[in-house]
């Protein structure tokens, strides 16, 4: 479901087009995503979350707002499909990220998938055979943000609700976007504000959907399924806007697939040899007491 919905913001923000300053539209969207959710916010129970919640929260918002600036600006560049299948590298970016902040080990054989996902990127982009063009250098430079904007997610699913990790997201994104929007403004037309507010209910179902799934399975589950998304997005792209996806485009992705599915597989198999060992483990230590 989630995989649909961003769907649906992809095909919204294209329709706004370049016209449309990234950071004007961007703030727009969040700025509707914070009236979209106000019956939430207005409940005599809801309290903002605090002390380190409150820091985690924060860095979320602050990386994906980043992420959603430069998103905004290739999607109005280059082909939906192209945009997905780079953003197919943070996986690849997750792990980098796990073993850098949470001190994760990493084997040989992972190093060699992420070695094999940057090359497919590579596959895609073509530097030195194609003139990199600003929206793909954008999608680029958002993929490793948004990736880690979602180890952070993880680890808020533990204590926070899908709700109250939504809510803050439009905040602190707001907060982030709204001085780089004032700088750039250009008051939008009556049209593209429609598709802008379009495109906030599609982003805010498929922020909880997903906010849902890390909650019940582990990324290396969800993010196989995510891949999904290159399906619909070739296909809605190619209907609504005539985008044939470049077979280079098609090529380098099938690459990050391989490699995203493997470090999922890899992390499967750890986890699942984790919880054996645990499971036989004595119930007792001799000595430790009752």
């Amino acid at each position: 479901m989630s995989g649909l919905f961003f769907t649906g913001v992809m095909i919204s923000v294209r329709n706004v087009g370049p016209d449309l300053p990234a950071a004007v539209s961007a703030a727009i969207r969040y700025g509707f995503g914070i009236i979209l959710l106000a019956p939430v916010l207005m409940k005599a129970d809801f309290r903002f979350p605090r002390g380190r919640n409150l820091k985690l929260h924060i860095w979320r918002g602050v990386l994906h707002g980043f992420g959603v600036l430069l998103w905004f600006y290739a999607m109005a560049r280059i082909p939906m499909a192209e945009v997905t299948a780079i953003s197919y590298t943070a996986p690849i970016f997750m792990t980098i990220g796990a073993v850098m902040f949470f001190a994760e080990k990493i084997q040989m054989r992972r190093m060699g998938a992420i070695a094999a996902g940057l090359a497919g990127v590579f596959i895609i982009l073509r530097p030195g055979f194609e003139t990199l063009s600003s929206g793909q250098l954008a999608q680029v430079a958002a993929t490793p943000l948004f990736a880690g904007a979602m180890l952070l997610v993880k680890r808020l699913t533990q204590t926070d609700s899908a709700a109250m990790i939504v809510i803050m997201l439009n905040f602190v994104c707001l907060a982030v976007l709204a001085p780089i929007a004032i700088l750039t403004w250009k008051t939008p037309d009556a049209v593209q504000l429609l598709w802008l507010a379009g495109a906030t209910v599609a982003a805010t179902a498929g922020h909880y959907c997903l906010t849902r799934s890390y909650a019940i399975a582990d990324i290396t589950v969800v993010q196989p399924v995510t891949f999904l998304q290159l399906v619909w997005t070739a296909i809605f792209g190619f209907l609504l806007f005539s985008e044939t996806p470049d077979v280079w485009v098609i090529a380098g992705g099938s690459v990050i697939l391989a490699a995203t599915t493997y470090i999922a597989h890899r992390e499967r198999r750890q986890q699942s040899m984790l919880k054996a060992d645990a499971t036989t483990l004595p119930s007792r230590v001799p000595g430790a007491g009752v």
